[in-house]
């Protein structure tokens, strides 16, 4: 029987050599450059950079740092790492044979009239019952002739491996998230600024026109004008007031802390962001994005299924023995060496009945597999668009800023010249007031694109896969 059992398990051996599935390897086409870029060789990127050196701004870097530390996605991302390794350590005893102690005392009354009873009667044992007591160790250990084992660690590292990947993500988010956040804060307070200063002019202009009723130069129609543009300045101060309320709370709250002013000391002119952009080439998305690395896991863990689902279908080498002591008397129970008993037992077992189910298990895993190397192309697909939406917003926003601010500057010198010529008399008053209110939209425009500005680039830091270092 041994020598039966060691030549089956020598064959099976020799078996697991060949593989019974073949893993797929995840594949994405890839542009050589991005759009609108220069094709280079250059593989450097701002993702390499890690987040504190990017972003310079000590109150930002607090934000962010506190983000990290208190957020509580990341928490939870902590907390699926940890339990994660856990499984990937308790994978790896699947190799060690199950070891149970087993303890065990019954007894039982046969009928007179059955086998038990009959012979209890022959032997005249004086008791009607049976009694049995015993306590042994058993293994047991399945050979991993198929490599099912193999694939279980696979997807377990692999799932571990994928919850760090989580973590980087959701920090690569929240610093984009911080930093777009404080930027538009700084846009908000420079939007207020603008509107107070010209709640300011326009209380200037009201007064003169105020004298020049009084001087009978003109209608009632002028000082109402001039106030209804008062009013609409005015009006936007509790709304960028609120505004900068809300943004602060939004801020406070993905930093893991209670809704709260913000202290900031810088301004929206006075961020200052790196100005060598590189991009590198696309080929470093794989290894620079957490989500596509992510997906890229997937297809590890799909591949693992598949060669799992596939080894059910095969035959299971098993290899079972336990031994201790048995005794039908507890008085004899640990009688050494009467009582000892070893039995030593292997077998091999084919799926036949469950057949069709394992098959459709099989192929379902395969299908899986295939729509995992989709999801891992979209991902890539959708990394290298997002880079290349970063770009064309960087490149088209100076373009904008650029003209806003000559538009600015114009309208700025041309208010300016309104309101002389109207202390003179050379000019009326809705002249003054048309100035007035397009110099405050072209101002608050301005400090919009500005933000715009900030927030492209920093959309390009995380669309590249920054911020997790």
């Amino acid at each position: 029987m041994k020598t039966q059992i060691s030549r089956l398990a020598l064959v099976l051996l020799l078996l697991s050599a060949c593989k019974v599935s073949k893993d797929i390897k995840p594949t994405a086409a890839l542009p050589s450059s991005y759009r609108n870029s220069v094709a280079t060789a250059d593989t450097s990127s701002i993702a390499d950079i890690q987040w504190r050196t990017f972003f310079t701004d000590a109150t930002l870097q607090k934000l962010i740092d506190s983000a990290i530390i208190k957020n509580y996605d990341m928490q939870i991302a902590v907390k699926n790492i940890e339990a994660s390794q856990l499984l990937l350590k308790q994978v790896k005893w699947n190799y060690v044979p199950q070891v149970a102690l087993n303890v065990t005392a019954n007894t039982s009354r046969p009928s007179d009239n059955s086998l038990n009873g009959l012979s209890l009667s022959q032997y005249n044992v004086g008791s009607k019952h049976i009694e049995d007591y015993s306590a042994n160790l058993s293994l047991s250990w399945e050979a991993d002739i198929w490599g099912k084992i193999h694939n279980q660690q696979k997807s377990a590292l692999a799932t571990y491996l994928q919850t760090a990947e989580a973590r980087k993500l959701i920090q690569t988010n929240i610093v984009a998230g911080v930093s777009q956040g404080y930027f538009n804060l700084l846009m908000l307070d420079e939007q207020l600024k603008i509107a107070k200063q010209n709640v300011k002019l326009n209380d200037s202009t009201l007064r003169i026109i105020q004298l020049q009723y009084n001087a009978g130069q003109v209608t009632s129609l002028a000082i109402q004008q001039a106030q209804a543009q008062q009013l609409a300045a005015a009006q936007l101060v509790p709304q960028f007031e609120q505004s900068i309320s809300i943004q602060e709370n939004a801020i406070r709250i993905l930093t893991g802390e209670l809704p709260d002013q913000i202290t900031r000391n810088s301004t929206l002119d006075q961020i200052a962001l790196l100005g060598n952009l590189s991009t590198g080439v696309p080929t470093t998305l794989l290894s620079h994005r957490p989500d596509v690395k992510s997906n890229e896991l997937n297809l590890v863990i799909a591949n693992s299924k598949v060669g799992i689902t596939k080894a059910n279908m095969y035959p299971a080498l098993r290899i079972t023995a336990s031994g201790g002591v048995n005794s039908f008397k507890a008085s004899n129970w640990f009688n050494i060496p009467a009582s000892l008993f070893g039995i030593v037992s292997g077998s091999v077992i084919q799926p036949l009945l469950q057949h069709k189910e394992l098959t459709t298990q099989y192929k379902v895993a395969q299908v899986e597999r295939e729509k995992d190397v989709l999801q891992f192309r979209q991902s890539v697909l959708n990394a290298v668009g997002e880079v290349s939406d970063a770009m064309v917003k960087i490149d088209k926003l100076k373009s904008q800023q650029s003209i806003a601010a000559n538009r600015v500057s114009t309208l700025q010198q041309a208010t300016s010249n309104a309101n002389l010529l109207f202390k003179n008399g050379m000019a009326n008053y809705l002249e003054v007031i048309t100035a007035q209110s397009n110099v405050l939209q072209s101002e608050l425009e301005l400090a919009s694109i500005k933000r715009d500005q900030l927030n492209a680039v920093s959309e390009l830091y995380r669309s590249l896969g920054g911020g997790w270092k």
